[in-house]
């Protein structure tokens, strides 16, 4: 074999070695994290619900800081959803249903979604509001605070505001439908009333 065809193989597979860590690189996970807390961890007091007339409400309601990275191919929108699965003797709490979120917006900062904001259309939570609502965990055991950000084929204003959960998902997974769903990221963070 001459050298000059042993070169053009050695350039073919570095061609070929590039490609392969370009797609990787482009296929990296899809991640949600957040700078308030660590996964798997207790959240600070600051993130608890500020509700006057419910004593397990004991912090500032602020809203954690949340970052994602890796979208996949395809999203037009991101969707995020925060729940409690042990809140009410294991029916669950809504704390916030929030999509229409932008493809650019990767990201919400610390207390930045303790409001309404032109970032996301706000659904509605079992607490009847569009916003981040905050634990309000009893004491005694912990409660799994699982934060789901979910990328869409959605455009941003397609949905209408003040979806609840349920409502949000059937749109998302419909009957018989096409799921629009492109993927979906989790953090859980751990909350209890402090002694």
């Amino acid at each position: 074999m001459s050298s000059t065809h042993i070169f053009r193989h050695l350039l073919a597979g570095g061609a070929l070695t590039l490609a392969f860590a370009a797609t990787a690189a482009a296929a990296d996970p899809f991640t949600l994290t957040s700078t308030t807390f660590k996964d798997g961890q207790l959240m600070p007091r600051k993130v608890a619900n500020n509700t006057p007339n419910n004593a397990n409400c004991v912090g500032e309601n602020v809203s954690p800081q949340l970052s994602w990275t890796g979208a996949p191919e395809g999203t037009r929108s991101f969707a995020i959803l925060m729940e409690d699965p042990e809140g009410r003797g294991g029916a669950g709490v809504h704390h916030w249903v929030a999509y229409g979120i932008p493809a650019t917006v990767t990201s919400f900062a610390e207390g930045e979604v303790g409001k309404a904001s032109d970032k996301y259309v706000g659904g509605k939570s079992t607490q009847g509001v569009g916003n981040y609502s905050g634990p309000c965990t009893p004491p005694g055991s912990p409660h799994h605070y699982t934060f789901t950000v979910i990328a869409t084929d959605f455009d941003p204003k397609e949905l209408p505001p003040g979806l609840t959960r349920d409502e949000f998902l059937a749109k998302l997974v419909p009957t018989g439908g096409m799921s629009h769903s492109k993927g979906a990221a989790g953090l859980i963070g751990l909350f209890v009333k402090p002694n």
